[in-house]
């Protein structure tokens, strides 16, 4: 008997899939920029609208390292992204509760850490280069439903430990 929404899975997949391909992309075009901003910088002087008199080198320095910061974010969003693939596969097969999606949840979990503590370096960073002039658009606020994302993550990652040796257990007795 399918579930409620049968396409849900398909849906899902072709959506991780594409989120996938523009992470790649994404990465890519910042690797692009960090290269054009170090063999160009004057082009980077020009994009930021060439007010740069004031903030000068801390600026580029600063922009250079968000950008650094962005490179580094395109692995760790690859690892949510394809382990989140990698469950929905699971349940699509229809065996979800197995000690590899615990395994993926807990790297799901450190990976989104990671992109957590990364976001707070971009903003310290923004703040840090931002002057009355050339005012760096990043305002400091916690977000605290990423947050709580992650520990929710470490939270159902336990779950399914749990709740996969139980059922090996259950199984064993039958």
């Amino acid at each position: 008997m399918p579930g409620p929404y049968p396409n849900a899975l398909s849906l899902s997949r072709r959506a991780l899939r594409a989120l996938i391909a523009l992470n790649l992309a994404a990465g890519a075009l910042i690797v692009a920029l960090f290269v054009t901003s170090l063999l160009a910088p004057r082009w980077l002087t020009i994009a930021l609208g060439g007010r740069l008199s004031d903030a000068g080198a801390a600026l580029v320095l600063g922009m250079r390292a968000i950008m650094l910061i962005g490179i580094a974010a395109v692995p760790l969003t690859h690892v949510v992204l394809t382990r989140l693939l990698a469950i929905v596969e699971t349940v699509r097969v229809g065996d979800p509760f197995v000690a590899e999606n615990a395994a993926r949840l807990q790297r799901i979990a450190w990976s989104t850490l990671g992109l957590a503590s990364l976001q707070v370096a971009v903003v310290s960073i923004a703040r840090s280069v931002s002057t009355p002039s050339f005012p760096v658009g990043s305002k400091w606020q916690i977000d605290v439903s990423r947050w709580v994302t992650v520990l929710l993550l470490f939270v159902l990652a336990r779950v399914f430990e749990h709740g996969t040796r139980m059922r090996d257990d259950l199984e064993g007795m039958v």
